[in-house]
């Protein structure tokens, strides 16, 4: 954990969205801390919740059907949900950046790259010099081959991997304290995903900026984190450094999650599932939102608020069960 005061801090977030089928709760009491100079990565299945806290905190929730109901967002100790709509837009973009799941859709197929990197600066007092320079600066700092040359082109003629750092680049046009990534390798081939993520960490270190990684992929967090949220219907069910997510997870989901990773199988052995999905955000069972898929269910795990407890002093875990079982099993 780092010494220094967190510069994201997400207090008792709860969300809801308006649906067809009623109203739903993807982020129900989430709390968190981002420190200066690390990487948080909130893991998940889809479903989740996870992309719904990171739009929230962006405050980018579709409209009119996204409303953020409770809770703090404190960037810098500043709480970003007592600004106005034209307050918060100052700080999105310059302290706070997002790098969306699917490039293709993100950016505008109107206007070249240049004019779309460029505007990130002008957006926030630059002038249309300074945001040409500043873009030409990040096409070459992202790795761009010819970036004089990508400056005058269109998203369509760029393949997925360079639209991917054309978007890392507008993230970056104001030097973001936070930059909250959200699946930033989706649909890329791996050898493209290993060329961003390294990008992304390299930055980060260079910049000193904090990051807020929005995966599934445990693979992904093992490399990259510092720190690990582990997000299950609506719910922060598991924190903890990376390092002792990995070697000692505390909640049966978490030890699922860790089971059926493929590098785990042996060969001819069938390999391991989670059985059953996410229930709906709009009817959250009682108790344990996981415990319909559980191995170690007991009654009493579905009755009642379900509260966060500390293990060896680093890892909270949101479960009734702490101590009674191990990864294989129940504890004799």
């Amino acid at each position: 954990m780092s010494d220094l005061a967190p510069v994201l801090e997400v207090r008792n977030l709860r969300t809801y969205l308006e649906t067809i089928r009623g109203r739903a709760w993807p982020v129900d009491d989430v709390s968190f801390d981002l420190h200066p100079g690390k990487i948080r990565a909130i893991v998940g299945e889809s479903g989740s919740g996870k992309s719904i806290t990171a739009l929230s905190i962006m405050q980018l929730l579709p409209e009119p059907a996204g409303f953020i109901d409770s809770g703090q967002i404190l960037l810098e100790g500043k709480d970003l949900l007592d600004l106005t709509w034209n307050e918060m837009r100052q700080h999105r973009g310059h302290d706070l950046a997002m790098i969306f799941q699917e490039p293709m859709t993100s950016l505008n197929p109107v206007f070249t790259i240049g004019n779309q990197v460029a505007e990130s600066v002008v957006a926030h007092g630059g002038t249309w010099e300074q945001g040409k320079k500043r873009a030409l600066e990040l096409l070459e700092r992202v790795g761009m081959e010819r970036p004089e040359l990508v400056l005058r082109q269109y998203p369509h003629e760029l393949s997925g991997g360079m639209r991917q750092r054309v978007m890392i680049a507008i993230a970056l046009a104001n030097r973001p304290k936070v930059l909250i990534a959200d699946e930033p390798t989706t649909a890329l081939d791996v050898t493209v995903q290993a060329q961003i993520l390294s990008l992304m960490r390299e930055i980060q270190k260079e910049m000193g900026m904090a990051i807020l990684l929005i995966t599934h992929d445990l693979g992904v967090v093992a490399e990259m984190a510092d720190d690990v949220s582990v997000m299950y219907a609506g719910k922060i069910v598991e924190d903890a450094p990376v390092r002792d997510l990995f070697r000692s997870p505390q909640h049966p989901y978490t030890i699922d999650l860790l089971e059926s990773l493929p590098a785990r199988q042996h060969r001819g052995q069938d390999l391991a599932v989670i059985e059953g999905n996410v229930p709906a955000a709009t009817a959250w069972p009682a108790g344990c939102r996981y415990a319909n898929r559980c191995q170690y269910c007991i009654p009493a795990c579905t009755e009642g608020e379900i509260p966060m407890v500390t293990v060896n002093g680093v890892t909270d875990a949101r479960c009734i069960r702490i101590g009674q079982f191990q990864r294989g099993g129940v504890k004799a």
